[in-house]
């Protein structure tokens, strides 16, 4: 039996609040026959995640060896605290075994994760307007004023690295971009006819 040819990573950012994580969920729950990377993380779970489900929950040391190892594709600290990164060696193996596999990070990673993998399809996830991204991250009311305006700060730079990637996927419809992700990744959507309908 001949070997399937390598599938082609998927990596998938953009800027903070426009709905990475509920894309790649979406991803998840509709197309399992799409491979997504679990992170490697140095903070501790919260109520209901799953060890190796949500996240490889690591300590710093062992996160710092894996650094030092050269066994991630990509990490990073984000806020100042906690480090992120994504484990190389099972993505490479779903590679290899011709798997579509989707990577979701930040900017960060993604710039990381070109330099190491150039040949990856990079999709930037863009909101469908300023004023809308700007209403998702204000509308969580979780940040008081001062760390609002550092996110809508940060999501200003990283809208400007739109130019950078191969491919951008507006998220204006949670399934109708899900299903915009995976016609870029080669895959067909389940239902086309859906797809822009809601």
């Amino acid at each position: 039996m001949s070997t399937p040819p390598p599938a082609r990573l998927t990596v998938l950012a953009g800027p903070t609040a426009v709905g990475k994580g509920t894309v790649s969920s979406d991803v998840r729950e509709r197309y399992p026959e799409v491979w997504l990377s679990v992170s490697a993380t140095t903070r501790r779970p919260r109520p209901g995640e799953v060890d190796g489900v949500h996240y490889h929950f690591v300590t710093a040391e062992r996160f710092d060896a894996m650094a030092e190892a050269g066994e991630l594709l990509e990490w990073a600290v984000v806020h100042g605290v906690n480090r992120y990164g994504t484990p190389r060696r099972p993505v490479e193996e779903r590679l290899a075994a011709g798997v579509p596999a989707l990577l979701e990070i930040d900017l960060q990673g993604a710039r990381q994760v070109r330099a190491s993998m150039p040949g990856a399809r990079f999709v930037f996830l863009a909101p469908p307007s300023w004023e809308e991204l700007e209403r998702r991250l204000v509308g969580r009311g979780t940040e008081d004023a001062e760390e609002r305006e550092r996110r809508l700060a940060t999501a200003r730079v990283e809208l400007a690295a739109e130019p950078e990637f191969d491919h951008v996927v507006v998220n204006d419809d949670v399934h109708r971009a899900t299903d915009e992700l995976v016609h870029v990744m080669g895959l067909v959507p389940h239902d086309p006819a859906v797809a822009g309908r809601r």
